[in-house]
This record gives structure tokens, C-alpha cells and sequence, in this order.
């Protein structure tokens, strides 16, 4: 081989190796962080989160269920809708409905403690019992994929306003409605609208 051959493929394998090395950089820079996998889509199910165990859980394994998706934090003025995110979860569950809550240090300060005290807290105080996913990031920076796609590609855009913001998701997956933070959970208008998705099939 000449030494022009030898230069030649030389730099041929040398782009190569550069073009993998930024495909793989650009892979980890979409992947999720705080708990999150996968790049921000428009599809709601192709998000995986972490639990508050540190399992993993994919939102795909709800295809077919009513979803609230709620921000929540534990010394927070709005921290007594646990009682009410439970209550509504206990009276529609049968039916295909779940609450899905995100942990979240962002407003305030307001949810300094571990997985671990948050669950106990959220058990003993107010005895939930709907999934409870790992504290997470829902603004910023740092902000999880699913949040990014919630306030940026759901339709119902805009940041996270403070804790306790509400996405209702149909049986489809589509986000077919937000509630602010001073909504209660069992305010008459987020029930009527709970109601009207289970009536419906997929």
C-alpha cells in the first residue's frame, strides 16, 4: 500500500470515528434527565419515568386510561389536594382513571425532602395511594422530557406556573386539557370533564 493509500484511509477512518463520536453525543444530549428517557415527542406513551422506588416505569403501560398529570410538592399552600387527588383517584379508578404525581423542588423550595420522606409523608398524611414518581424537574434548565413536551408541545403550552399545575390526557394519549394550580381536584369542572373521557372508548 502506498503511502498516499495508507493517508488516504487514514483520514477516512478518522471521519468516521468523529462521525460516531457526535452521534453519540448528540444521542445523550436529547436523552432525558432527572428520570426521563427518550428524546421530547409528540407522543406522550414513548416517555419513560422513574418511579419513586427507582424503578422505571413506561407511561405507555397507561394506553387506554384517563391520566391526571399533577406537579406536586409538600409544603406547599396547595399540598392539601393530595387529600383531593385521592379522593378523585379512589371514586374513578375502577374505570380506568389515574393520577400520575411528578415531585418537584422548583417553586420555593417547597419539596426539599428524598424519594423516600416524600413517600412517607404522602402515605401517612394523606394516604395516597395513585403512582408517585421520582422528584423530578418540571422547568428550567434541568426540566424532564415529558415536562418539556407538556408545556411546550402539548398544546396546552406555557411553563409550569408553581405547584400543583393539573394535564388532563385522554384514553388516546392527547392532553385535552390544564388546570391551574388553585383548581381543586374535585372542582366540578375538572370532574365533568374526567366523566366525559371515561364515557369514552378508545
Amino acid at each position: 500500500m502506498s503511502k498516499r493509500t495508507r493517508t488516504g484511509t487514514a483520514a477516512v477512518l478518522t471521519a468516521a470515528a468523529l462521525g460516531m463520536l457526535i452521534a453519540v453525543n448528540t444521542a445523550s444530549a436529547v436523552n432525558g434527565s432527572q428520570g426521563g428517557k427518550k428524546a421530547m415527542s409528540n407522543d406522550i406513551y414513548t416517555y419513560t419515568m422513574k418511579l419513586n422506588d427507582g424503578s422505571e416505569k413506561s407511561l405507555a403501560d397507561y394506553e387506554g386510561k384517563v391520566l391526571l398529570i399533577v406537579n406536586t410538592a409538600s409544603e406547599c399552600g396547595f399540598t392539601p389536594q393530595y387529600k383531593a387527588l385521592e379522593a378523585l383517584y379512589e371514586k374513578y379508578k375502577d374505570r380506568g382513571f389515574e393520577v400520575l404525581a411528578f415531585p418537584a423542588n422548583n417553586f420555593g423550595g417547597q419539596e426539599p425532602g428524598t424519594d423516600a420522606q416524600i413517600k412517607t409523608f404522602c402515605t401517612t398524611k394523606y394516604s395516597v395511594t395513585f403512582p408517585l414518581f421520582a422528584k423530578t424537574s418540571v422547568k428550567g434548565a434541568d426540566i424532564n422530557p415529558l415536562y418539556a413536551y407538556l408545556t411546550g408541545m402539548s398544546g396546552f403550552d406555557g411553563e409550569i406556573t408553581w405547584n400543583f399545575n393539573k394535564f388532563l390526557v385522554d384514553r388516546s394519549g392527547k392532553v385535552v386539557a390544564r388546570f391551574d394550580s388553585k383548581v381543586d381536584p374535585m372542582d366540578d369542572a375538572l370532574v365533568r370533564k374526567v366523566e366525559a373521557l371515561l364515557a369514552q372508548k378508545v
